[in-house]
């Protein structure tokens, strides 16, 4: 049979396809200005990934110069490296971590947060999350139960939030979640008297459909039905996790049966995967914390990617850029989840075929999730019209994941269960043919997917099927011999098979068609026969259709008995895409790989986005934080780099927690359960809140939410009250967050707080240099922001004042401004002087903390830490001989 194109052009026959390693010399450069006056001991084993040659390390000399080739190459070679079967089979640690696992427990240690990956929605795609938030009654209010499906994910999670801060973590993992569709109770909006709940998520979430579910539907002992009905057998343990946790339980039953009813579809039996997530797993940050950091939208253009997401994503599959998004929005806490990750970038470093024929090979994979979803929806009523509907989705399932190249890589390594599955999907389905794009193409292969002899019924309405359109070919020949046409048959989907002619250098008898042709158009046409042979053919179709359904489905259901393996095959394809977007971040980037200890301390650090974003080097700044100095109050001028470096850290702090490489020449993190940000000063017009509003309604939130592990940032706080009011809540707020031992960085332009120095020993002060230069001849004086951050607080008097200079402000107004402001300063600043049994206190408390510190983490050796305690106490003898001379 000749088919020619379709008109639409749906017949395509197309197939579709250095420095030195960080010893103890971190304790030199902490001596500087730019430290605290004593370091915390660090280990004297940890080496860049860009390294050169590093002693006591077999590897590190290789390590540099491969990841400086690396770098090279991916701007000469880029994607064009192809994966070969060497470099899936070699026997990594990579492998041994990430993929080469079949068993759960192992694999959800590796990937804790696995829930929350495919429940996000992608930045390139629209949202297709449906999320079901029910809450207690009476005493059990403030208890709040969610249950969260992807349309496009066969996976249900569960959460349930019943500690401090309830309402606040269920916006945040909303937030995360990006949402299609909200449901709740009719019971928390009904008659206009909404709960706190229900308020605070129609205010949140404005432009999100929400949907009132009768109170019924929420039933926690139907929704374990449905758990233990539809989990896979390899999940089931969720069963017990979740039996006692009613309100996620009843937020499930609400889930599902709505899926049901707006799908006209239901999950089959033992195919769902089914987890739940607590808050205890991730680290908590805010939404209004996201947006302040920037992590995965831009606060000035929501489609600039000059954003951390946009910073680390180098990902090729949509479950890759999940799953980075997710991890960014709430980074892991386990320790060992981090290194693991740490340990297998750094091998993609150190192996250059290794990480091109992988990024190669990932760029080829399917979005399994996707395909899953597809296999395991069955229509509510099997029908012959269902079934129509359904194989298409099903069987195009079945054959992509049949093609997909993870698998490829699962047989290379040799997993038996994965083995067995591809077996049986190759007894029924055909794997001779490529996918073949067109809509001619694509129904064909449909009709043919199922092999030959698998079922007598079929072959024979294959048959019938075959000798319809050999007839509708054989009627276009035989009219285009009646009238001497260059006739041929052609397709589409609208119209079924049809004749399409040529009129060019076509002479036609008295320039007019044959009457018997009807339904006329410049090239096309059809006839009675044609028609009713069309008819036919649709009507063995659903007959093909409906057989095959039968045989798709009898294979399904043995594939359902092993579907765990997919979607651990799915979370490996996922979290490899994410590893290998990281470590193509470090090539772009002079990264290095951080630590964990109780100490944050980075040498040199950048901030990631603003590094993007300018063409030069960024500035870049020492930051230290401990138990000892776990206060930092930042004072500087107006645009001098305060809330610049104040993000960095933050980002920084993020980016080490999902276990990437930071910017930075060396880098030691405390994991955070926490990050909060308090940074602007705008008015909030929908809750006709003022800028002294919003600030006290994020602290308020920040006081209540943080622990001792938290890591908060404060930008500018009390600006919006007077000054007297402002500097008396900004030292409260500080005296009860130094108190909270939480890692605190506070920016502010109170220069009175500085001496909160004085009074506690753990408070450092820091501060922005800028340098003044006399304009020539004029001998005006300007300032020249260097973005350093040193030691103690600023020198710098009426900075404001100087920043107003700058305007078309007259003189005689700033004039005036400086006499009034040298007035106040001077009796704001007369109490300020230091004790001397506060400054013993305070040396004490120092040493103290240093030698928690060297107990605790160092790993220098028997000779370097003998001089480190030496010089810890020859510190501590000259501030006892300063205090003695004082007194």
């Amino acid at each position: 049979m000749t088919v020619g194109s379709d008109t639409s052009g749906t017949s395509d026959t197309s197939t579709l396809p250095s420095s030195n390693c960080r010893h103890s010399r971190a304790q030199s450069w902490w001596r500087q200005d730019t430290g605290p006056p004593a370091p915390f001991p660090i280990p004297n084993r940890s080496c860049r990934a860009s390294a050169g040659s590093c002693p006591g390390s077999t590897v590190a000399a290789s390590t540099g110069v491969r990841e400086r080739t690396l770098s090279e190459t991916l701007a000469r070679r880029g994607s064009k490296h192809r994966v070969t079967t060497a470099v899936l089979a070699k026997p990594t640690n990579l492998f041994k971590h990430v993929l080469n696992t079949v068993k759960v427990n192992t694999l959800s240690k590796f990937i804790p947060n696995t829930v929350t990956t495919s429940s996000s929605a992608t930045l390139c795609h629209p949202s297709s999350v449906i999320v079901a938030v029910v809450e207690g009654r009476g005493l059990a209010r403030g208890e709040i139960g969610m249950s969260s499906i992807n349309l496009n994910s066969p996976e249900l999670v569960l959460s349930q939030f019943a500690d401090t801060g309830t309402y606040a973590k269920v916006i945040t993992k909303l937030h995360t979640l990006m949402p299609l569709e909200i449901l709740m109770p009719d019971t928390a909006s009904e008659k206009g008297q909404g709960t706190k709940l229900y308020n605070l998520i129609t205010e949140n979430f404005p432009s999100v459909a929400f949907t009132a579910i009768q109170r019924k539907y929420f039933n926690e002992k139907k929704g374990l039905e449905y758990i233990q009905q539809l989990c896979a057998a390899e999940f089931s343990t969720v069963v017990m996790e979740v039996q006692t946790k009613y309100y996620c339980l009843a937020a499930a039953a609400s889930l599902l049966k709505y899926f049901e009813f707006i799908q006209n579809c239901v999950y089959a039996p033992k195919s769902l995967k089914v987890s739940f997530t607590g808050s205890e797993k991730t680290a908590m940050i805010d939404s209004v914390s996201a947006r302040n950091l920037e992590l995965v939208v831009n606060n000035r253009d929501h489609r600039s990617d000059h954003t951390l997401l946009g910073v680390l994503n180098y990902t090729k599959s949509p479950g890759g850029e999940r799953r980075l998004r997710s991890n960014i929005l709430e980074p892991p806490l386990d320790a060992d989840t981090i290194k693991t990750r740490l340990d297998t970038i750094q091998e993609l470093l150190q192996d250059e075929e290794l990480f091109f024929g992988l990024k190669n090979a990932i760029a080829h994979f399917l979005d399994i999730d996707q395909l899953l979803s597809a296999l395991v929806q069955l229509p509510k009523q099997d029908t012959v019209t269902c079934s129509w509907t359904i194989y298409n989705k099903r069987s195009g399932g079945v054959f992509n994941l049949q093609q997909c190249w993870i698998f490829s890589l699962a047989l290379t390594l040799h997993w038996p269960r994965f083995e067995s599955i591809l077996a049986q999907i190759k007894t029924v389905i055909n794997d001779d043919t490529s996918y073949m794009k067109g809509s001619l193409n694509m129904r064909t292969q449909k009709c043919y997917a199922v092999r030959p002899n698998v079922s007598e019924f079929l072959d024979i309405a294959r048959r019938a099927y075959t000798e319809v359109v050999d007839d509708i070919s054989g009627l276009v020949d035989q009219l285009g011999e009646k009238y001497e046409l260059p006739l041929r048959t052609s397709f589409s989907t609208a119209r079924g098979f049809f004749i399409q002619l040529k009129l060019e250098g076509v002479v036609l008898p008295d320039g007019q068609l044959p009457g018997e042709f009807i339904k006329k158009n410049n090239y096309s046409f059809t006839t009675l026969d044609l028609m009713k042979m069309n008819d036919r053919c649709d009507e063995a179709l659903k007959e093909i259709f409906h057989m095959s359904y039968v045989v798709v489905c009898r294979l399904l259901t043995g594939v359902y008995e092993q579907i765990h393996c997919l979607y651990k095959l799915s979370d490996a394809e996922s979290m490899l895409d994410m590893l290998l977007s990281l470590a193509h971040a470090c090539t772009v980037s002079d990264y290095v790989r951080p630590e964990f200890t109780d100490t944050l301390a980075i040498k040199q650090g950048r901030h990631p986005i603003l590094e993007r974003i300018t063409a030069q080097q960024a500035i870049s700044n020492n930051s230290y934080i401990s138990e000892g100095s776990n206060f930092v109050i930042i004072t500087g001028p107006n645009m001098s780099g305060k809330s610049t470096y104040l993000k960095q850290v933050a980002l920084c702090q993020i980016m080490a927690q999902i276990g990437s490489f930071v910017p930075a020449e060396y880098a030691s993190f405390r994991i955070a359960d926490q990050i909060f940000t308090r940074i602007g000063v705008d008015d909030d017009f929908e809750t006709n809140s003022s800028t002294f509003m919003v600030e006290m309604k994020e602290v308020s939130y920040i006081i209540h939410n943080a622990s001792d592990r938290s890591l908060i940032i404060i930008d500018e706080l009390g600006r919006g009250t007077s000054a007297e009011e402002g500097v008396g809540i900004c030292h409260s707020i500080c005296e009860f967050l130094i108190n909270l031992k939480a890692f605190t960085l506070f920016a502010t332009h109170f220069l009175e707080l500085c001496q909160l120095e004085t009074l506690y020993p753990n408070v450092e002060n820091q501060h922005m240099q800028v340098q003044h230069v006399c304009r020539g001849d004029s001998g005006k004086e300007s300032v020249i922001y260097t973005y350093l951050l040193t030691r103690g607080y600023s020198e710098e008097r009426n900075y404001g004042i100087r920043a107003a200079e700058m305007t078309s402000l007259p003189l005689s107004i700033i004039e005036e401004a400086k006499s009034m402001a040298a007035k106040v300063s001077k009796k704001l600043w007369a109490m300020h002087h230091s004790e001397p049994g506060m400054l013993r206190q305070r040396a004490v408390y120092r040493l103290a903390t240093r030698l928690l510190q060297t107990a605790r983490n160092s790993r220098l050796d028997p000779d370097s830490l003998r001089l480190y305690l030496k010089g810890l106490k020859r510190n501590y003898e000259q501030v006892q001989n300063h205090q003695a001379v004082y007194e």
